[in-house]
């Protein structure tokens, strides 16, 4: 047996240095290591775009608003807000109702935020003012973004 033990050990580690010889994908789709990446085609760019614009998202994202207000209500609420964070709550809530909008979220310490981008109509456009003082800790928003409707 104690012959026996040695030759199992090593005919283990032979098979498992053959068997990883070949670079194993990530994904059916990823690229091998010596493989060019292939650019996406327009039908997976349309489905990951549908995807961040789905309800599931919309819901997944407020969901995340609301448990970081209530840790923030923890904590001893809108007293001692990061601006990087009010920024992300802010950012988050206008993705989730905002579809298509290309927008960038800035706040400084005081509670003001500045929204700039561009969306695709007037009536998103009005939605940012009010959507962004959902968020506890906003006290003024000031809007930069344009309308700009999307290309085809």
């Amino acid at each position: 047996m104690q012959k026996l033990t040695p030759f199992l050990i090593s005919g283990l580690l032979v098979f498992g240095v053959a068997a990883c010889q070949d670079t194993a994908k990530t994904t059916v789709t990823a690229p091998a290591p010596d493989e060019a990446a292939q650019a996406p085609t327009a039908a997976t760019t349309q489905a990951a775009k549908e995807d961040a614009q789905s309800e599931l998202r919309r819901r997944q994202l407020d969901a995340d608003i609301r448990a970081r207000e209530q840790r923030n209500n923890v904590t001893g609420g809108d007293t001692d807000r990061a601006t990087a964070d009010l920024a992300s709550q802010v950012r988050s809530k206008l993705e989730a109702n905002i579809p298509g909008g290309q927008l960038t979220v800035n706040a400084v310490q005081d509670g003001t935020v500045t929204v700039a981008g561009t969306v695709n109509n007037q009536e998103q456009l009005a939605k940012i003012e009010p959507l962004s003082k959902e968020i506890k800790g906003v006290k003024n928003v000031v809007v930069k973004a344009v309308v700009a409707p999307p290309k085809s």
